[in-house]
């Protein structure tokens, strides 16, 4: 399971340094470096850096945290939630945000356009009534819940828009 506090995301696993099990001291924060709690107990291991946030994998899912909420201390990369207490965080988040996928909840694209509701969820299909009054359908895992009761598409509004056009083909002929 792949999860992002506040976002859902997906992202490979990355190799651990092998310098790091070698007893260095961290000063900078990139992929490898291992993750330990308040204890020095192990939490994860950072798989990426993305701007101001980390991909970090536990012993069960990858999540994209702020870096704000990580520390270097005695050479470590500390954070504040033993393993079991992310793993649970990101357990309750990934339930919040499946819960939110629901016929009704507004529906907006990745570039955060409102675009519609959602009319209704089946078969690991979602579709999604348009503002324009047209329907288009899209995979489950192609959308997300948010903290907000809203759900997000995997689409910007102009690649949407793009879907719903009709092609040459489809086009009325005036015969």
């Amino acid at each position: 399971m792949r999860l992002i506090i506040g976002t859902l995301t997906a992202v490979g696993i990355g190799l651990a340094s092998p310098a790091l099990g070698q007893g260095m001291q961290v000063t900078t924060i990139a992929p490898g470096i291992h993750i330990v709690d308040a204890a020095g107990a192990p939490v994860g291991t950072v798989i990426a850096v993305k701007g101001d946030n980390l991909q970090v994998k536990t012993d069960k899912y990858e999540a994209l945290l702020p870096r704000s909420s990580f520390s270097i201390g005695n050479g470590k990369l500390l954070f504040g939630m033993t393993q079991a207490q992310l793993d649970a965080q990101i357990e309750q988040s990934a339930a919040a945000a499946t819960s939110a996928i629901v016929a009704g909840a507004t529906v907006k694209s990745v570039d955060g356009v409102s675009i519609g509701k959602i009319d209704a969820v089946a078969d690991g299909k979602v579709t999604i009534a348009l503002a324009a009054g047209s329907k288009i359908q899209v995979e489950q895992s192609g959308v997300r819940g948010n903290s907000d009761g809203t759900v997000t598409v995997g689409l910007t509004s102009s690649q949407l828009q793009a879907q719903v056009q009709p092609t040459p083909a489809e086009a009325p002929s005036g015969q």
